[in-house]
């Protein structure tokens, strides 16, 4: 397993502050050379294919997830481990170790724990650098910061992926149940959670496709 402390830190923000211009134009270089740039859908690992129309991440696109923020890791990861860049926003609780054992390449992780009220305009300068960018918005979602992100991402082919609901996103996943494994009657130790995930979305996706998901 990758060492959390080699999550790319330069993006790294612990404060109410907006990201240096300097570190996005840094990371925007570092990330040019891996990202997968010419692939019009992005991969995803297993079970989550069956979700998604086109069996992966169509660039330019909105998928939120509700219910689970391991299940946005795991959208994540095959992308990642294939050499596309990511960035979490406004996720102070997600751990580094978490995210490893999701599957992402901690390398090609930016992590933005606390944008406080400049969490819109940091997320648009992400998508404009890479290719997957997680966010949670740290306070109640305006409808014109969700509209001017879902075209910003559309615009610069990225995918963006909020936690919770967002009106006008193409997806939808979320979980409708988990259950825990690996506990008996009082021993043991957890061993998963089995979540089943119910996809809805728009046009291709109008359709709900339904897929157990470990994590």
């Amino acid at each position: 397993m990758v060492a959390p402390e080699r999550v790319l830190e330069a993006m790294t923000c612990r404060n109410d502050k907006s990201l240096p211009r300097e570190r996005l134009r840094e990371l925007a270089g570092r990330a040019g050379p891996v990202t997968l740039a010419e692939d019009k859908v992005l991969p995803v690992a297993g079970p989550l294919q069956a979700l998604l129309p086109d069996g992966g991440l169509r660039r330019g696109s909105t998928v939120s997830v509700v219910g689970s923020a391991s299940l946005a890791l795991q959208l994540v990861a095959a992308a990642s481990a294939a050499g596309s860049w990511a960035a979490a926003v406004g996720l102070p609780a997600l751990g580094a170790v978490a995210a490893a054992e999701a599957g992402v390449v901690l390398e090609r992780l930016a992590l933005v724990p606390r944008p406080g009220e400049q969490w819109a305009t940091v997320t648009a300068a992400l998508l404009d650098a890479l290719d997957i960018v997680l966010v949670r918005p740290p306070h109640r979602l305006r409808q014109a910061d969700a509209r001017k992100l879902i075209a910003r991402a559309r615009e610069r082919g990225a995918v963006l992926v909020p936690l919770g609901p967002w009106e006008g996103a193409d997806m939808r996943l979320e979980v409708a149940s988990a259950r825990w494994h690996g506990l008996g009657q009082g021993d043991g130790h957890l061993q998963g959670c089995r979540m089943e995930v119910a996809a809805t979305g728009r046009r291709a996706a109008a359709r709900e496709r339904r897929a157990v998901v470990w994590a």
